[in-house]
């Protein structure tokens, strides 16, 4: 054997365990700070209004630039890193990532607050869809692949669960810009783990960018999350929420044209044939919806009707959000076991019984039991239903669209995330909403599941 054909067979060759354990936490802990980053500022608003002065308009918005940013170019984020190579785009994101906390955290007034977290929310995009292709090429067999996914997502899910607490604890200790320098450290510590990450190949640079789509996909994602991140916050009836809902609409009707037309869609139209993939992508953005809305709901509820202050209130929802750091774990190994389906349909169900039992629960002074087992039933359905379609579409699509499947599940997901917050943080018959859209989801996927069998 010559040594060009030893080093390709040495390529080729499956991690030793050691490293791909390495390899894996790496991969790890680059998708845990986006998680912790979507979260950790969430309780620092009152401290951020105290220290910055902003104007009241402003003061959302240095939460939620992070939000639309992220969401807007997740799917051009993957199709960058099918393109132009994983890890690359991996090790660059992280970079930024950790970089841009600093500069956050120096941050003189709410202006410059905003612009950063902007930032950290391009960096945060990048990350997610590279970090599933390159777990992806780290786990060739499909069952081993489902099993990691689910690790992954628990231990990704160990942000969004601390980021309230540690957010809170930190605020206390040294007010809200320690929130921000807990992301260097693990960044630093991912990227001299990302060493180990293997390249997986980058699809041919010889065909043709397909930039508007890119550009009319960015936009549309940004301009309906932007909208209805506004819509929460200030209602449907202002304009700045109709306003980009509407471009949102337009945008994505000049991206359908354009996309029939292009010799490479930058999402191909081969991806959403697949009827598993659709799934994925409908118990994605459904399981958003309801996890991340009633989150924010139960939380206002918490602090207005029970008169919980913001640490105790973040721990007040553990039940709803400690599950995502142990319940993934499961989760992978139940679609290597019985497939994503019946993990997918479950996980509606478990979104249809969180709406009853919010209905159950009413507009007032709630049993907290009852509130807890909403929050449990909501678990169920994050842990079951988030992790498995990630599970679901690294299984179903092609190799070659890892990235990109993976950049648009995450893109519907975020999508689905602000839709929740701001159709379920002031309405009166949440619970209601979460029934329908849990029993139909339920149909829904059950006929896609049936579909994908003839």
């Amino acid at each position: 054997m010559t040594t060009d054909a030893m080093a390709r067979c040495a390529a080729a060759a499956p991690p030793a365990p050691v490293r791909s354990r390495l390899a894996f936490a790496g991969i790890a802990a680059g998708n845990l700070l986006v998680l912790l980053d979507t979260s950790i500022l969430n309780v620092a608003v009152p401290d951020l209004q105290h220290s910055l002065h902003p104007a009241a308009a402003a003061l959302p918005w240095t939460v939620d630039a992070y939000t639309v940013v992220f969401a807007g170019l997740l799917l051009a984020a993957g199709v960058f890193a099918d393109r132009w190579g994983a890890r690359r785009v991996y090790v660059t994101a992280l970079s930024a990532f950790a970089v841009l906390s600093v500069l956050c955290a120096a941050a003189p007034d709410a202006g410059s607050l905003i612009a950063g977290r902007a930032l950290l929310g391009a960096a945060g995009a990048g990350l997610v869809p590279a970090s599933l292709a390159l777990l992806i090429a780290l786990n060739p067999d499909p069952a081993r692949r489902t099993r990691a996914i689910g690790a992954w997502a628990a231990l990704s899910g160990l942000g969004a669960a601390a980021g309230p607490v540690l957010g809170g604890g930190l605020i206390e200790l040294g007010g809200w810009r320690l929130v921000f320098l807990v992301n260097p450290p693990l960044a630093l510590a991912a990227l001299l783990l990302a060493r180990r990450l293997p390249a997986p190949a980058a699809r041919s640079a010889g065909t043709a960018l397909d930039r508007s789509g890119l550009l009319l996909s960015t936009a549309a994602l940004a301009a309906l999350t932007f909208g209805l991140v506004e819509a929460g916050i200030a209602g449907w009836a202002a304009p700045y929420a109709w306003g980009p809902i509407a471009a949102a609409l337009l945008a994505g009707a000049a991206l359908t044209a354009v996309e029939r037309r292009a010799a490479a869609p930058v999402l191909p139209p081969a991806l959403l044939a697949l009827p598993r993939v659709r799934a994925a992508m409908l118990a994605a953005a459904v399981s958003c919806f309801a996890y991340f809305g009633a989150m924010y709901l139960l939380a206002v509820r918490l602090q207005h009707a029970y008169g919980l202050s913001p640490l105790a209130a973040g721990l007040a929802s553990l039940p709803l959000t400690f599950p995502v750091c142990v319940m993934p774990f499961f989760t992978g190994r139940l679609v290597a076991r019985h497939g994503a389906r019946p993990v997918l349909l479950t996980g509606m169900s478990a979104t249809a019984l969180a709406g009853a039992l919010l209905l159950l629960a009413g507009g007032g002074h709630a049993p907290l039991a009852v509130i807890v087992a909403a929050e449990l039933a909501l678990a169920a359905a994050g842990t079951l239903s988030i992790p498995g379609a990630a599970a679901e579409m690294a299984v179903a699509a092609p190799a070659e669209l890892a990235a990109t499947g993976q950049g648009a599940l995450n893109g519907i997901r975020q999508a689905g995330s602000a839709l929740g917050v701001a159709v379920l943080g002031g309405l009166p018959g949440a619970g209601g909403v979460l029934v329908v859209i849990g029993s139909a989801a339920v149909l829904l996927v059950f006929r896609a599941g049936s579909t994908a069998r003839r």
